[in-house]
C-alpha cells in the first residue's frame, strides 16, 4: 500500500519496508550509476584539474562528487524525489564548506577540520535519511537503521576494490596490447581525463551491481558481524585486565609508559564499540546465544566510558602543560563525544542488567547518533573561530606566568592561529613588557617559520657572516634578508659568490659549510622587489625550491654561470635524452 504524500510504500514495519521496495533488484541501476558516476568523475577533473584552484572550483568540485555519489547509493524507483532532494542538500553542505576552506587561506586555523566535521554530518545523515528518520523521526525502526550502515559500508567498500582490480586489468590490456604495436590504450589511459571517468564509471557499476543485492548483502552483513564478535572475548578480556591493573597502579603508569596515551585508548574505545554492536546486532532476535559472548559485550560497553574518561584525562594534562591549539580543541570535542557514548553505553548496561540491555543500547545508538550528526553539523559552520579561543589561551597563560617569556611559542601565534593570532601577536609587539614586545616583534619581522628558538639578534648577526660589500645596497638587504630567514644556510659559515644578470634578475650562489664539506644553493635576487628566492637548475632551467645542487665543488672551488652548446636525442620530434657535446 502506497503512501499518498510521498508515493513510496507504508511503512507499516522494517519487514515490509524491505520486502516492498527496499531489497527489490532494479535493472536499468547498474548502468545508470556507471554513467552516473562516470560523467561526475570527467566533470570534477576538468573542474579540479587546474594549478590553482578557486573558491567556486572547490565547492562545485564537493558538489558534484557527493552529489552524484548520495544519489547512486540513495536512488530508488519507489523513493526518486527524496533521494534526489536529499542528494542536492549533501551536495549543497559540502559545496559550501568546500567554499569556505579554499577561501579561508591562512587567515584561518586549521580549516581541514571544517570539512571533516561537515562529511562526518553528511554520512552519518545518509542512513539516516534510506531508514525515513526524516519522516518517522524517533519512531525509525533501530533495524532498518543498522541495516543501512553495515550495507552501505559494505557496497561501498566493495565497489571500491573492484574499481581497483578494473585498473590493474586495463594496465594488463594496455600492456598486452603494446607487446603487438597498438598504443591507443597506453595512450588512453595516460591521458588525465580518462583517469576519474573510468574510475566513476567502474566504481559506479559495481556500487549499482551491489545495491542490486541488498538481500545478499544483509546475509553478508550478518556473517561480518558474525566473524567480527569472535574478537569481543579476548578483547573484553584484556580490557577488564587493563581497567583492574589501572585501579591497582593509578592513572599516572599510563603517562609513564607512552606519550600516545590519548589515540592508544580512544582506538581501544572504538574497537569496543564495533564489538559490542557487532554482539548486539541489530535485534535480540539475531543476538549471539553463546552466554560468554554476552558478557564480553556487557564488558566492552562497561569499559567505553573509564577508556575515554582516561583520555579525557590524558588530554588535559596536555592542554594544562601546553594550553589550547585549535587541533587540541578539535580533539578534546572528539573525546567528549566518545565520552558521550560512554556514558550511554555505561547506562544502557546498568539500567537494563536484568535483561533489556541490549533493548536499551540500541535505542542509545540511534540517539547519540542524531545528536553526533548535529553536532558535526554546528562545528563545520562558521560559528566559533578555535585560532581565536587558542589565541586568547595562550596570550594568558603568558600574562599569569604559566608559561616563561623565553618558552613561550610566538611562532604558533603567528603561524597556527589564523588572524587572530596574528592580531595577537602584533598586540604583544606593541603592549607587551620589553622582553616580550622584543621577542613578538622579531617573530612578526619573519617571513618564514622558525626553526628552533633562534631570536632576530641572533638571525641578524648570522645573516652578517658572509661578506657582501661587493654587491649594491639593494642587493644586500636582500641576500641578509633571505638568510636571516633562512638561517641554516650560514649558521655555520658560508660565502656568498654572483653569478651574474640572468633575465629574472641577479644570481647568487650560497657556499654554505657543514659537517658534510661544503654545498652550493642558489639565489634568484628580482631586481624590483628584491625578494630572494631560493632554486636549483634541472635541465637548465630554475626550479622554485630550496634544495642542494646535485654536484657539491670544494670550498676552494670556482662557481660560475657557463653558456652551454650541445647536441640532444629527438624521437618524433620529442627530447629523449639530456644534453651531451
Amino acid at each position: 500500500m502506497a503512501n499518498e504524500d510521498t508515493g513510496e510504500p507504508a511503512l507499516t514495519g522494517a519487514a515490509e519496508r524491505e520486502d516492498d521496495w527496499l531489497l527489490e533488484p532494479w535493472a536499468p541501476r547498474p548502468w545508470g550509476s556507471a554513467a552516473l558516476l562516470g560523467v561526475a568523475g570527467l566533470v570534477v577533473h576538468f573542474l579540479s584539474g587546474v594549478p590553482d584552484p578557486t573558491p567556486w572550483r572547490a565547492a562545485a568540485t564537493g558538489f558534484v562528487a557527493v552529489a552524484s555519489l548520495s544519489l547512486a547509493v540513495t536512488f530508488a524507483p519507489g523513493r526518486a524525489k527524496p533521494s534526489l532532494i536529499f542528494s542536492l542538500l549533501a551536495g549543497l553542505v559540502v559545496a559550501g564548506l568546500a567554499w569556505r576552506v579554499e577561501s579561508a587561506g591562512d587567515r584561518y586555523a586549521a580549516p581541514e577540520f571544517w570539512f571533516a566535521a561537515g562529511l562526518l554530518a553528511v554520512g552519518l545523515a545518509l542512513p539516516l535519511f534510506q531508514a525515513g528518520f526524516h519522516r518517522l523521526r524517533w519512531q525509525t525502526p533501530y533495524k532498518v537503521a543498522h541495516f543501512h550502515v553495515w550495507t552501505d559500508a559494505i557496497s561501498l567498500a566493495g565497489a571500491a576494490a573492484f574499481t581497483g582490480l578494473s585498473w590493474a586489468l586495463v594496465w594488463l590490456l594496455a600492456a598486452l596490447f603494446e607487446l603487438i604495436q597498438i598504443d591507443i590504450l597506453r595512450e588512453l589511459v595516460a591521458e588525465e581525463w580518462f583517469g576519474l571517468t573510468f574510475a566513476g564509471a567502474a566504481f559506479g557499476a559495481a556500487l549499482g551491481t551491489l545495491r542490486n543485492q541488498l538481500r545478499i548483502l544483509g546475509t553478508l552483513q550478518s556473517v561480518v558481524l558474525l566473524v567480527f564478535s569472535l574478537l569481543a572475548v579476548p578483547l573484553a578480556a584484556a580490557l577488564a585486565v587493563f581497567l583492574v591493573a589501572v585501579i591497582f597502579s593509578g592513572l599516572d603508569v599510563l603517562w609513564e609508559a607512552t606519550r600516545s596515551a590519548t589515540p592508544v585508548l580512544l582506538a581501544i574505545a572504538v574497537g569496543s564499540f564495533v564489538l559490542v554492536n557487532a554482539v548486539v546486532r541489530d535485534e535480540r532476535a539475531d543476538m549471539s546465544g553463546s552466554r560468554i559472548m554476552r558478557i564480553a559485550a556487557r564488558i566492552l560497553a562497561l569499559g567505553i566510558l573509564p577508556l575515554t574518561i582516561f583520555a579525557a584525562i590524558s588530554m588535559g594534562m596536555r592542554i594544562a602543560q601546553h594550553g589550547l591549539s585549535p587541533e587540541r580543541i578539535w580533539s578534546l570535542i572528539a573525546i567528549a563525544v566518545g565520552v558521550a557514548y560512554g556514558v550511554g553505553y555505561f547506562a544502557a548496561v546498568l539500567r537494563g542488567w536484568r535483561g533489556e540491555w541490549d533493548e536499551r543500547l540500541r535505542r542509545a545508538n540511534m540517539h547519540l547518533a542524531v545528536a553526533t550528526c548535529v553536532i558535526a553539523f554546528i562545528l563545520a559552520l562558521p560559528i566559533v573561530d578555535f585560532g581565536a579561543v587558542s589565541a586568547r589561551n595562550q596570550v594568558a597563560r603568558l600574562n599569569s606566568g604559566k608559561v616563561s617569556v623565553e618558552d613561550f611559542d610566538y611562532a604558533a601565534l603567528r603561524w597556527d592561529f589564523g588572524d587572530a593570532g596574528r592580531r595577537a601577536l602584533e598586540r604583544l609587539a606593541k603592549v607587551g613588557n620589553g622582553k616580550v614586545a622584543s621577542l613578538a616583534s622579531d617573530t612578526v619581522a619573519m617571513r618564514n617559520r622558525p626553526y628552533g628558538t633562534t631570536s632576530m639578534n641572533e638571525r641578524r648577526q648570522i645573516s652578517y657572516k658572509p661578506d657582501l660589500s661587493r654587491f649594491d645596497e639593494q642587493t644586500a638587504d636582500a641576500i641578509r634578508a633571505h638568510l636571516r630567514d633562512e638561517i641554516i644556510l650560514c649558521r655555520e659559515g658560508c660565502r656568498v659568490i654572483n653569478l651574474g644578470e640572468v633575465r629574472q634578475g641577479r644570481l647568487i650562489a650560497v657556499m654554505t659549510t657543514s659537517e658534510y664539506g661544503t654545498n652550493p644553493h642558489l639565489l634568484l635576487v628580482k631586481p624590483k622587489s628584491a625578494k630572494a628566492i631560493t632554486q636549483r637548475i634541472v635541465d637548465g632551467a630554475l626550479v622554485h625550491e630550496h634544495e642542494e645542487l646535485g654536484r657539491a665543488p670544494s670550498a676552494d672551488g670556482v662557481v660560475e654561470l657557463r653558456p652551454f652548446t650541445g647536441v640532444q636525442v629527438f624521437v618524433n620530434g620529442e627530447p629523449a635524452s639530456q644534453p651531451f657535446k
